[in-house]
């Protein structure tokens, strides 16, 4: 089920990106079906255990699917962008580009790949990978 408020984000969309937030909303709230979701700074997120894992925004390339984490994926379908954080992520234009196979495998390892964002001010910047 998704969240009150995601569901308003989403609705504030243009058609095209309400339909790609609403398979990804969807498809992300079954497969992390554990996760707490809310809008965290303006955008949808989720996280397990208080970490932030995925979540998506609307940018001028389209809207971003990103995972805090999705750097250690090593998947050649996520863009990667700066060294300092681990997150990686991957845009959409239309809907027919979400593939679920790979959105599916993507949440896959972000329960089994995690980096400790959830410390990170307390750590002074440093990310350290959880077990």
């Amino acid at each position: 089920m998704i969240a009150l408020e995601i569901q308003a984000y989403n609705d504030k969309q243009t058609t095209v990106d309400q339909k790609i937030c609403e398979i990804l909303a969807t498809t992300i709230s079954s497969e992390l079906s554990e996760a707490k979701s809310e809008i965290w700074h303006a955008h949808p997120v989720w996280f397990l255990n208080g970490n932030p894992i995925v979540g998506y925004s609307k940018q001028k390339a389209g809207l971003r699917l990103m995972f805090w984490s999705g750097a250690s994926f090593e998947d050649e379908k996520l863009n990667v962008i700066g060294a300092k954080f681990k997150d990686a992520s991957v845009f959409y234009t239309k809907i027919e580009e979400v593939n679920l196979t790979d959105l599916k495998r993507w949440l896959k390892k972000s329960k089994e790949i995690q980096w400790d964002y959830k410390n990170i001010v307390k750590r002074k910047g440093k990310l350290e990978r959880l077990l």
